[in-house]
């Protein structure tokens, strides 16, 4: 378990995911690994573990679907390739309509689909997961609806092993994602019990745009 509570940035973070990743025996890392980054703020951090592996680079789009009236909390994520969760509790709990869900999923789906132009240029598609180690990497999870859509999307597309790796992560939602079929092994540095936001475990946030993320997949 990480010791500290703070990474001084997203390759921070990275470096020392990279240094647990290689010291565990379940993660099948022979198994001509891919890493998947999670845009924008998860590609830095998988930059770093990709480079270390030698494994191939790209990223997954996801997005998180905000409650109309609160956009900073999850109700659920969309990703590629259609796939949807939601989050009943969360959903029941601020009322919100079956109308303002749909709404907002549409949008959010026009958001997938325009970020994929933007970081898979016209011809480019996602590399291959079948028979593969396939390593999901963010730079933390707040409520896991993103890195579980993430998962499922990995599953969809034939990964063989799929493997969550983040850096921070309340201490309930690590142990969620730990009981989900959408990954075989989730490696999670920090998860306290009383957290504040991942922005909070880092020195230096600073937001990631889409030219750094265009730049780190052209390298």
């Amino acid at each position: 378990m990480f010791s500290k509570s703070f990474f001084a940035d997203r390759e921070d973070a990275g470096r020392q995911l990279v240094q647990e990743l290689t010291s565990r025996q379940d993660l099948k890392l022979s198994e001509n690994p891919i890493v998947l980054g999670l845009p924008r703020g998860g590609v830095p951090v998988a930059a770093e573990v990709a480079q270390a592996l030698n494994a191939d680079l790209d990223v997954l789009v996801v997005r998180k679907l905000g409650v109309p009236f609160r956009p900073e909390l999850a109700m659920g994520a969309v990703g590629e390739e259609g796939i949807t969760v939601l989050n009943a509790r969360i959903i029941e709990h601020a009322e919100i309509s079956e109308t303002q869900q749909e709404e907002v999923i549409r949008q959010q789906r026009h958001e997938v689909a325009q970020r994929v132009l933007r970081f898979r240029p016209e011809g480019h598609k996602p590399l291959p997961l079948q028979g593969r180690t396939t390593i999901i990497v963010d730079d933390g999870v707040a409520t896991g609806a993103t890195a579980q859509v993430a998962g499922n999307i990995a599953r969809a597309r034939g990964a063989d092993w799929v493997v969550l790796a983040i850096p921070v992560a309340p201490y309930t939602v690590y142990q969620h994602l730990v009981a989900s079929d959408a990954f075989d092994v989730v490696v999670c540095l920090f998860s306290p019990t009383r957290f504040h936001s991942v922005g909070a475990y880092y020195r230096d946030f600073a937001q990631v745009s889409d030219a750094e993320v265009r730049h780190i997949l052209g390298a």
